[in-house]
């Protein structure tokens, strides 16, 4: 699943930026557990936890998708889209005072491959005989 790889190791590097976001915010405001009352950090910590519950479904889908012989501009598609979601929602939360348009198109982003993913592997399922 060399597409599916593609966009995974794309976003393994994003999470990885993330993880390092909240662990040195963590040591600089000295708070080993929660977000101690400090805004900024229970933003970061939120981007993170965001990614962590969406992008591995997201990833699976596709994956699945691709196992299934998705078309690969469909596939590419969706990689790019969730990789430019993600961007768009860690910079639109991150920011204070938030900005909400990035945080909504992030979302969207997100959402619109998860379903577009669960429709395209229902799909080619059913298509298949599963």
């Amino acid at each position: 699943m060399p597409i599916t790889a593609f966009y995974a190791a794309l976003l393994a590097l994003l999470f990885m930026v993330l993880s390092v976001r909240v662990i040195g915010f963590r040591r600089a405001v000295r708070v080993g557990l929660g977000d101690g009352g400090d805004t900024a950090l229970l933003r970061r910590v939120r981007v993170h936890a965001n990614f962590a519950e969406y992008v591995p479904i997201c990833l699976l889908l596709i994956g699945l998708a691709e196992s299934l012989r998705a078309p690969m501009v469909l596939l590419h598609a969706m990689g790019v889209l969730l990789l430019a979601a993600r961007l768009s929602h860690a910079y639109g939360v991150s920011r204070q005072p938030e900005t909400f348009l990035f945080r909504v198109a992030g979302m969207v982003g997100t959402l619109t491959v998860l379903g577009f993913a669960a429709a395209l592997c229902l799909f080619a399922a059913l298509r298949s005989g599963g």
